[in-house]
């Protein structure tokens, strides 16, 4: 098993910045890709970004040239810039195991004027 836990939400004003950490703990040896996923109220969930082990990542159109995912081992990090309202959801941390998958329990990021 693998757990998740996220870090690093808030209240921001548009145009600001927020970097999301999520550390992984358990059979992390088990890890494949790493990745962010968000859910607005009233939305499906939606990914954002992902990385695999060997560094490769991969972006939703809506973020892509904002957001920049990385990671280092069991650690995977979200740089969030130029924020906007739309980017308001609860962010959560997901992991690609050798058989299925981990989630973490969400983080909220609220972007206000």
């Amino acid at each position: 098993q693998v757990q998740l836990v996220e870090s690093g939400g808030g209240l921001v004003q548009p145009g600001e910045s927020l970097r999301l950490s999520c550390v992984a703990s358990g059979s992390i040896f088990s890890i494949n890709a790493m990745g962010w996923y968000r859910q607005a109220p009233g939305k499906e969930r939606e990914l954002v970004a992902t990385i695999t082990r060997r560094g490769s990542t991969k972006y939703a159109d809506s973020v892509q040239g904002r957001f920049t995912i990385s990671r280092d081992d069991a650690k995977v990090y979200l740089q969030m810039n130029s924020l906007k309202p739309e980017d308001t959801a609860v962010y959560y941390c997901n992991a690609e195991l050798l058989f299925g998958y981990s989630w973490g329990q969400g983080t909220q990021v609220t972007v206000s004027s």
